[in-house]
């Protein structure tokens, strides 16, 4: 880990890959700030999850999808904890729904929850790490975010995440000379979420849906001082489901 003391805010993480994350990062010795947006007692419950690991580990609520409320968060980040370092964007809505079929709220709701929450963090988030002179910025996208194929039941969440990739690589270029890197990680099919379609494990070589801290172990990786010269990388986590 860093060897200086590190302030990491991980949205969505409360619950699921997010809350693996989020202790993960605790267990690096990473004073942790938890967002979530609904379910305060999923979100107490979380917070001692992550208090019993590192006591400086804090919940804070906001719905990233709105300017305001992030402006807000990162605000409370910084008057808690002194400053923020590491920025986690794990929050993203997945929706399955035929195209045509697919509504204009839908598809706001979709690229609001996966793209724009992202947009809206980094940009509050920078300046602060400017300051501080060093950054590093993971967003969570998808499997399929690198792949540009037809996806007619969920292609408001490709686009979105495609958006992701173009984002972490624009934002790793910009604010590459500034000791800020940027990076994504793009899971597959991970144990507990649900799935539209048959048993996902036929489609992944390696025969089974990955656990959440084996995302959270990259993610681990990419904010350490061993990844000081990766920026702008993209990282497929999916056990070789797209192979």
């Amino acid at each position: 880990m860093n060897a200086m003391p590190a302030t990491a805010l991980v949205t969505g993480s409360t619950r699921g890959l997010g809350l693996a994350i989020a202790e993960r990062l605790c267990r690096d010795g990473v004073d942790v700030v938890a967002n979530y947006r609904t379910h305060e007692e999923q979100a107490r419950t979380a917070g001692a999850r992550l208090r019993a690991i590192r006591p400086s580990a804090r919940v804070v609520r906001a719905d990233v999808t709105d300017e305001r409320e992030v402006h807000r968060l990162i605000g409370e980040t910084l008057s808690q904890s002194g400053g923020l370092d590491i920025l986690v964007n794990n929050v993203g809505a997945f929706a399955y729904t035929p195209l045509l079929e697919t509504g204009p709220e839908e598809w706001d709701r979709i690229l609001r929850s996966n793209l724009t929450s992202a947009f809206l963090c980094c940009r509050e988030a920078i300046p602060h790490m400017r300051t501080r002179g060093r950054g590093c910025i993971v967003n969570i996208a998808s499997m399929s975010a690198g792949v540009l194929r037809a996806t007619p039941n969920t292609l408001p969440y490709a686009i979105a995440n495609a958006g992701v990739v173009l984002l972490t690589r624009t934002l790793a270029r910009v604010v590459g000379p500034e000791r800020i890197r940027v990076n994504a990680v793009c899971p597959g099919f991970i144990e507990g979420a649900d799935f539209p379609a048959d048993d996902p494990k036929t489609k992944i070589p390696l025969g089974r849906m990955a656990h959440p801290s084996e995302i959270a172990d990259v993610i681990s990786y990419l904010i350490s001082e061993n990844a000081s010269y990766v920026t702008g990388a993209v990282i497929d986590v999916h056990g070789g489901a797209l192979l």
